[in-house]
């Protein structure tokens, strides 16, 4: 895991950038411009994105928005590794571009499920997006998790399994880091973590904001 390590502090940078909220309300003319660069079922595929985000609203519950986001990507998208489908060895696609394409790899599952759950009103600090090494695949994998509070064990949202289950439940996975828009943590089992920086010092996740806020497809 020390290599993994090493990997991430050659991703940092030294300046900060302000966390992004996106409006995730897809526009006609937006989604012309989905069913124009990739195809009808592209656009489909958005709509029923846009409905879940209404739904999740509704919901009053987080755990009810959880399972309704986490739900919708894992059975209408699929798994593609990012040299397959982007032809670059590590690429973080913005949610657009993951839905309208249709795959992408855990790292656009993750992101996805959480801005979509920013989007829906579950707030940022219970949120992160959470590296591990997947113990039985012996490589580095992301999941999205959720904490009730600060000192909770997180709920891990994944795309290997279609259950939410409590962290200390996936011996699977090896948490190892985790960020979201305001700062970056040494992970651990239960509670958020020790705090390292912000995540601003990742250059991937600084290179999907600046795709976000321009609406890239």
């Amino acid at each position: 895991m020390s290599r993994l390590l090493n990997i991430l502090i050659l991703y940092l940078s030294t300046f900060y950038v302000a966390s992004v909220s996106p409006d995730l309300t897809l526009s006609q003319k937006v989604l012309g411009k989905i069913e124009e660069k990739y195809d009808s079922k592209a656009r489909l595929r958005a709509v029923a994105w846009q409905n879940i985000l209404v739904a999740a609203k509704r919901a009053k519950q987080d755990q009810q928005k959880l399972a309704l986001i986490n739900d919708f990507f894992n059975q209408h998208i699929h798994f593609v590794d990012d040299l397959s489908h982007w032809g670059k060895n590590d690429y973080w696609a913005t949610p657009l571009e993951f839905i309208a394409s249709g795959a992408g790899d855990c790292e656009d599952f993750s992101i996805a499920k959480y801005f979509s759950l920013k989007e829906v009103g579950i707030a940022e600090e219970k949120l992160r997006l959470t590296y591990v090494k997947a113990i039985k695949l012996g490589q580095a994998h992301m999941v999205l998790t959720y904490f009730a509070h600060p000192r909770s064990i997180p709920l891990v949202l994944d795309n290997l399994i279609p259950e939410i289950k409590q962290a200390d439940q996936r011996k699977d996975l090896l948490p190892v880091y985790s960020f979201n828009g305001t700062g970056l943590w040494i992970a651990k089992a239960r509670g958020t973590g020790q705090r390292v920086g912000s995540s601003g010092r990742l250059s991937l996740w600084e290179n999907l904001k600046q795709k976000i806020t321009t609406g890239y497809l």
